[in-house]
């Protein structure tokens, strides 16, 4: 009898090192993931998430994050009609909301704020100081579409200050409308504080306070039918702690 309950004692933690062999590797977010993880992501997050994604890869070995930047919504409506996603990271809640009520997502939670600035040249030659300069005849403005998230917040803005904007371009993204301001092509351009902090040593940055009637909220979902659901959870999971929340805090971003 000793020597039967002896060998049980023996085999019983063999049996716990077998099991604890073969599990999956353990991610740094808690949980067991590993393939490619898409995100869809709207472009002013570009720089942050980019950063993001190198860090959650770190954190879990194994698992590869594939980005794909651009206008909230076009990313929406490449979603709807199907193109395979993990993960939707949005510039506006309406961008979102055209995800959300064909099904494609549920539970969306925002994750930070973001609020323009105008964007001008090194040393800002015209000496813009307010968005009454921007519309001045004689500088060419660029803003993003109404439908896109910095398009429709400059509208708001535009509207809070009782101004009619006559741009030059209409962009698709933000990156696009602040690459005309690099380029030389504009003046001026409305874009998120954030482009223009990460783009620094090529434009200023002009503050104005119709902003604070502008502001977006950028909510963030694991999508439906995504084809590494668990991964897209743990990449969402890793957005929304103190390591994500501190990169995006770096940037420019409110994560309050």
């Amino acid at each position: 009898m000793i020597v039967k309950k002896l060998a049980a004692a023996l085999v019983a933690p063999m049996l716990l090192a077998g099991c604890a062999n073969s599990a999956p590797a353990a991610s740094g977010t808690g949980q067991s993931v590993t393939g490619e993880v898409t995100v869809f992501a709207a472009a002013s997050l570009t720089e942050t998430f980019t950063q993001i994604g190198k860090d959650f890869e770190t954190a879990t070995p194994g698992v590869k994050v594939k980005f794909n930047f651009g206008g909230s919504s076009a990313l929406a409506q490449q979603i709807n009609q199907g193109a395979p996603a993990d993960v939707f990271a949005s510039a506006s809640p309406t961008n979102m909301k055209q995800v959300t009520d064909t099904g494609a997502a549920t539970g969306a939670v925002t994750f930070v704020r973001n609020k323009l600035q105008i964007a001008v040249g090194k040393g800002n030659p015209l000496k813009i100081a307010s968005l009454a300069d921007v519309v001045k005849p004689e500088v060419k403005l660029a803003l993003c579409a109404d439908q896109v998230p910095c398009g429709a917040a400059a509208k708001k803005a535009f509207e809070a200050a009782k101004l009619t904007p006559k741009p030059v371009t209409l962009e698709q993204d933000v990156k696009a409308t602040l690459t005309k301001v690099k380029l030389g092509e504009v003046d001026a351009a409305l874009v998120y504080t954030t482009d223009v902090s990460a783009s620094a040593k090529d434009v200023d940055g002009v503050d104005f306070p119709e902003a604070a009637q502008a502001i977006n909220d950028y909510p963030i979902v694991t999508l439906a039918k995504a084809p590494n659901a668990s991964g897209g959870k743990a990449f969402v999971d890793y957005v929304l702690s103190a390591k994500g929340r501190d990169v995006l805090t770096k940037a420019g971003f409110d994560v309050s």
